[in-house]
């Protein structure tokens, strides 16, 4: 079900707005009769850690100094060894 109130409306009574959120409904929130924003359930998302294990490769150099940048950052002066 969808309910539709005004911003003035929203931000007298939000607690009570979120509750019937909570409860599986949908508020839309309008000024001056136009639609601006939904209050809607949250849904989680599931998150999957290492989902590129497997499809990147690099090799031992990606971890290597670049001179170029050593010297942006410490000046030409610095031994790079």
């Amino acid at each position: 079900m969808t309910y539709s109130v005004n911003i003035h409306e929203a931000k007298t009574h939000l607690s009570r707005l979120l509750e019937r959120v909570a409860a599986g409904e949908h508020i839309v929130i309008s000024k001056a009769g136009t639609p601006i924003a939904d209050l809607v359930p949250h849904r989680p998302k599931s998150i999957r850690f290492g989902g590129m294990s497997g499809e990147l490769r690099y090799d031992d150099s990606a971890f290597e100094v670049d001179p170029e940048i050593q010297s942006m950052f410490y000046g030409d002066d610095v031994d790079s060894s």
